[in-house]
């Protein structure tokens, strides 16, 4: 376990805070609590966001905190544990008594998560690319969602590649709905899945796989693997000279493969990403300079860290423009489709129906030097698929998770 306190301030406001014994003073910080992996096989890709959250936490005390309040950021390091995730969570919830709950990795651990903040008041912000479809009033997600990466994605690589794809997926509940996810836009496409394997994470042994692949014979592959262990994969491929195109939602942008294994490991890998450290506008430039003057160290900026990052100026727009850290007044807010920020990616926006944030979307491939490279700009792509089927949170709170295949009952 790890827990990090950083910036602790004292300036003074007057602002509504959780409902506690005691009341609360007008010097009193906003509590943030942040449950992110930095240990575990999910450190690589964890660490980042710690970091974009103390640069967050930093820059916003600087400039007067939150309604003049500063923010104190309780870190706890739950490595992956998803038991550790609920023990973690309530004692944050129920002990150090935060205004907002942020973080989590994998979607197993936003579940873990959900129903303890669903018994609360608390917002709680996933920061996750992931596999879409929940409705909560609660959780607020700004990651990308399947709309705006596989509904532009898989769509040109049949056009491009192919109609037969091999999936390798995690065997959890990512993996699981965004496989369904690719069957379902393959299946509109006239594409179709020819072979999937779910693969434990902690995994790294690939070859009966590569196997399967070689003799099955796709057009492209569906890369949902996750995890160092896993990413083990594209060293034993190469090795095997396992020669397909490859797409991927969290490739490249989310584990920065390229920057880890030796070229030609990834290329030829397809991604559509919101954000990815090689976006060079202005405001992507002066974002990584200040990230790097505070750890040099960094390997690559990935999508969760830059996330986590947003996810602290969106939290303090919607405070200051609630004039309130309450659930109840947050929402109110987002409610009237007005909730936005300037990123370093561009404008985005929190949609009223489902909570879920706009993205400006990009097609990004990687090259035979790991060089990745800048495709079709696909603009601004709400996240519409929840509203479709009629998830309505100015309406109703079902506290569930959607898919094709589990749609809300009419």
């Amino acid at each position: 376990m790890r827990m990090k306190v950083v910036l602790l301030g004292l300036i003074a406001t007057t602002a509504a805070g959780m409902i506690t014994a005691t009341p609360v003073r007008a010097e009193d910080p906003i509590k943030v609590g942040l449950l992110e992996d930095v240990s575990g096989d999910l450190a690589l890709i964890g660490l980042p966001k710690l970091h974009g959250s103390e640069l967050a936490v930093e820059e916003i005390n600087a400039a007067g905190g939150i309604m003049g309040r500063q923010i104190e950021l309780i870190h706890l390091d739950p490595q992956g544990d998803n038991a550790r995730y609920q023990e973690f969570a309530r004692r944050l919830l129920s002990r150090d008594k935060v205004d907002v709950l942020i973080g989590g990795i994998t979607s197993a651990s936003r579940e873990a998560v959900r129903p303890i903040i669903d018994r609360t008041d608390t917002p709680y912000i996933y920061t996750n690319q992931y596999e879409g479809g929940v409705c909560d009033a609660n959780m607020i997600s700004n990651g990308a969602v399947p709309e705006q990466q596989l509904s532009t994605l898989v769509p040109y690589m049949v056009e491009n590649f192919g109609k037969k794809v091999y999936v390798v997926a995690a065997d959890y509940n990512f993996g699981h709905l965004t496989t369904e996810w690719t069957e379902k836009l393959l299946g509109d496409a006239g594409g179709e899945v020819i072979g999937k394997e779910f693969i434990p994470l902690g995994v790294s042994q690939f070859a009966q796989t590569i196997q399967n692949i070689q003799k099955a014979q796709p057009d492209w592959l569906m890369m949902l693997n996750v995890g160092a262990a896993q990413d083990s994969f594209f060293e034993q491929a190469a090795a095997a000279k396992l020669d397909y195109p490859m797409a991927s939602p969290v490739k490249v942008m989310l584990g920065f493969e390229h920057k880890r294994f030796a070229p030609p490991a990834l290329a030829g890998l397809k991604a559509v990403a919101n954000w990815y450290e090689e976006l060079n506008t202005p405001e992507a430039e002066d974002f990584k300079k200040r990230w790097h003057a505070k750890y040099p160290d960094e390997t690559y900026i990935n999508d969760m860290g830059y996330n986590a990052y947003v996810a602290l100026f969106q939290y303090k727009m919607l405070v200051e423009k609630a004039q309130s850290t309450k659930l109840e007044d947050i929402r109110k807010v987002i409610a009237t489709g007005e909730a936005c920020v300037d990123s370093p990616e561009g404008k985005i926006c929190i949609d009223p129906k489902s909570q879920h944030t706009s993205h400006q979307m990009r097609l990004i491939s990687v090259n035979d030097k790991h060089e990745v490279e800048t495709g079709h700009d696909f603009g601004v792509i709400k996240p519409y698929w929840l509203g479709e089927i009629g998830c309505d949170l100015t309406k109703d709170n079902p506290q569930a998770q959607y898919s094709p295949s589990n749609l809300p009952a009419q």
